[in-house]
């Protein structure tokens, strides 16, 4: 699947049973969060979107009937997730791929973006999936990870290189300076998240 073989393992990994077992735990993730994804919704004006690594459909779930049919995409490595956003919302697209070379033509999204995705990634490919995260999108890129200020590696479940915090929204400008910030801000565990940091970019037109 690719040359680089930290980004192969952790494919493989999310793809099987540890990523099966996620899914299992986290199928109710999404039932609180309407209130932020309404509100963004107001705030930028989007017709159809992607979301890198989007599980079974918990942030997704939110767009299906605020957009126009046909609108709302969804990819993940793991097929178990895919089966059930398929089985749930069956007006979602749900398509199988690798963050790091998305199916999809170059502006074909008014907006990409992931939530706790890119702290999964290794050194080796992360600057490839947040260029395939800005080329699909037209406008609008919306990263929701972790932050740290420095590269901080976090034990998760006894994998090395599964989960490691950065400052994502410093490194998204410097790797793409036509992005302008829009907007931040913080979502706590009593709205349903899992402490991130939200960075909303818009492209320069």
């Amino acid at each position: 699947m690719t040359n680089q073989p930290e980004a192969a393992r952790l494919e493989n990994l999310w793809g099987g049973e540890f990523g099966d077992a996620y899914v299992e735990r986290n199928k109710a993730a999404g039932d609180q969060r309407a209130p932020f994804w309404q509100n963004m919704l107001q705030r930028i004006p989007v017709r159809r979107v992607l979301e890198v690594g989007c599980n079974n459909g918990g942030n997704l779930r939110w767009f299906e009937d605020a957009l126009p049919a046909g609108g709302v995409y969804g990819v993940d490595i793991n097929q178990k997730a895919l089966a059930l956003l398929r089985q749930e919302h069956p007006n979602i697209n749900a398509v199988y791929s690798p963050a790091r070379e998305l199916p999809f033509r170059d502006g074909f999204f008014d907006l990409a973006f992931t939530m706790g995705v890119l702290i999964h990634q290794p050194d080796s490919t992360l600057p490839l999936v947040m260029n395939e995260i800005v080329r699909c999108s037209r406008r609008y890129v919306l990263c929701g990870e972790y932050f740290a200020a420095e590269r901080t590696e976090v034990p998760y479940r006894g994998q090395e290189g599964a989960l490691i915090k950065r400052d994502f929204g410093k490194l998204y400008r410097e790797l793409f300076p036509e992005l302008e910030l829009r907007y931040e801000t913080f979502l706590g565990k009593d709205a349903g998240w899992d402490d991130v940091t939200v960075w909303v970019f818009e492209k320069r037109q």
